[in-house]
């Protein structure tokens, strides 16, 4: 009987594929959203609308234009009812159309209620993360402690944060753990998004957001200032003066020799300090590397 209802379903899926809709039509893509291309479309629980996928609904649900005690994102995993965009037979949350039998994502997650037919992604389902993920399951692995899947080539090299992509990207506030966008971590552990990271450096900004950390290898940029400091003497009345920095990178809190153009950590040898004590208020030498990247 189950042979005899797949052959059934199958004869029916090729005969409304003759009639109703060529198969060049069907892989071309004209089905789904702006986000994904699928032969769907999903009932929103929360306010009973159809949206093309879960992010159409949020931004629809999110905009300037509504008032905010309306605004409100989809509970994704309470999802119950999708609409076929071929026959538009509204229907439970299942792989294949219950009435026509096309296939309404070749990809297809029951848990999230995902559909999409862009399987090339490389989707999976991570049971941890809660989510589907693409990329790969065999290139990701799930780190607990920072609450996401990471690339496999991190696995013993990246600094864990406690739960480090539950949070908005520092720079342009949007949720980590769901988005859509590349997301890159730095050496501190933080994380952020790619393009948000390339604009900051664009801005000569080479800090963590959160932890001011640096970004990279920034060494070539201290033997820079080095070479600064040394051919900046400093006026007579400030030549012995000293003051205590605290160390963004290494935590080290040193006394050093008051420069207006930044104070060395006698640790790890960064310029990436601020002062904490004595002489006049000179935070950083932000200013100088802009200067000296330039």
């Amino acid at each position: 009987m189950a042979k005899e209802s797949e052959l059934q379903l199958s004869s029916r899926l090729s005969d409304f594929t003759l009639k109703d809709e060529p198969a060049s039509e069907l892989d071309s893509g004209k089905f789904g959203c702006a986000h994904y291309r699928r032969k769907c479309k999903i009932r929103a629980p929360c306010c009973g609308e159809i949206f093309g996928c879960r992010h159409c609904h949020n931004e629809a649900k999110n905009s300037l234009d509504l008032d905010p005690l309306l605004r409100h994102d989809i509970p994704r995993h309470q999802v119950k009812k999708v609409i076929c965009s071929l026959c538009g037979t509204e229907q439970d949350v299942r792989q294949h159309c219950i009435n026509c039998g096309v296939c309404m994502g070749k990809y297809f997650c029951q848990k999230c209620k995902f559909f999409d037919d862009e399987v090339s992604k490389g989707q999976y389902h991570c049971d941890e993360c809660g989510i589907c993920r693409t990329g790969g399951k065999e290139n990701f692995f799930h780190c607990n402690k920072c609450g996401c899947c990471y690339s496999k080539v991190i696995k013993d090299a990246h600094h864990c944060v406690e739960r480090a992509m539950h949070h908005n990207c520092p720079i342009c506030f949007e949720f980590l753990f769901e988005t859509m966008k590349d997301i890159t971590i730095l050496p501190c552990g933080h994380t952020i998004h790619l393009e948000c990271l390339q604009e900051m450096k664009q801005h000569f900004r080479y800090s963590c957001p959160i932890c001011s950390k640096s970004i990279g290898d920034m060494s070539n940029l201290w033997r820079k200032l080095d070479q600064v400091v040394a051919a900046t003497p400093m006026p007579e009345i400030y030549r012995n003066k000293k003051v205590w920095i605290l160390c963004n990178d290494c935590g080290a809190t040193s006394e050093v020799h008051f420069h207006v153009v930044g104070h060395k950590c006698l640790k790890c040898k960064s310029y990436n300090t601020r002062q904490i004590q004595g002489g006049p208020a000179v935070s950083s030498c932000r200013s100088r590397i802009d200067e000296v990247v330039q």
